[in-house]
């Protein structure tokens, strides 16, 4: 059977990273979580200085010291910066709220483009985030955009942070949602934007089994052609 490239993009919290480890999973696939990376570099940027405010020009300098890399274990795929396990922290609330200026900045794309197009090079995996159709393997052969509502997406979401035991209201969940969509959709790098070969599709109203299987007859079909 061969193997392919499958590249799913949608706005945050449909369901991207749930789904592309499930897919990943069934097809004995490696799966890569592109918003972890750019997670990361948010979180390095923060640890740089004692006051957890980001400076650009430091950060950006300090992105050839920056290395990640992911390792699978019981407890699920776990991200790592420069050896430490960061997994829990790259989904706090300070991360959610800046990780998208961080990820419209230039220098930074570009690094994690780089290195997101070197991990594809050899096929077989499963890439999840805003710009993968479009921009990091516009060539791939299977690909996908998921959207729902401001609204559903941000009770998900909040219902996450919960069960993680982060304490975070709904409204700043909601604000913070709507204020990632015009960040991701209007910045001037790789805006967040459906690939014309995408299958989009609206989970507003579907469980994550129920996408799953749309997905999975989709690239089965363009496996086998």
């Amino acid at each position: 059977m061969k193997k392919i490239i499958i590249a799913i993009d949608g706005f945050a919290a449909t369901g991207k990273s749930t789904l592309a480890k499930k897919i990943a999973a069934a097809l004995d696939y490696t799966y890569i979580d592109t918003g972890a990376m750019y997670r990361a570099v948010t979180y390095f940027g923060q640890k740089q200085n004692t006051e957890g405010c980001i400076d650009i020009l430091q950060l950006i300098e300090a992105l050839p010291k920056i290395k990640i890399h992911f390792e699978s274990t019981a407890q699920g795929q776990q991200t790592f910066l420069n050896e430490e396990n960061i997994t829990a922290e790259i989904r706090e609330s300070k991360v959610n709220n800046a990780v998208s200026d961080i990820a419209s900045i230039g220098a930074v794309r570009n690094f994690l483009v780089s290195q997101q197009r070197s991990l594809g090079k050899d096929k077989g995996i499963v890439m999840d985030g805003r710009d993968i159709g479009t921009v990091v393997f516009p060539e791939a052969e299977c690909k996908f955009f998921l959207t729902a509502s401001p609204e559903i997406r941000a009770q998900r979401r909040h219902k996450e942070q919960l069960e993680a035991g982060n304490l975070e209201s709904y409204e700043a969940v909601l604000s913070n949602v709507k204020a990632r969509d015009h960040q991701d959709s209007t910045r001037k790098i790789n805006p967040l934007r459906k690939a014309d070969s995408a299958l989009e599709i609206d989970v507003s109203s579907l469980s994550i089994e129920e996408v799953y299987q749309s997905m999975s007859k989709q690239i089965l079909r363009v496996i086998e052609t």
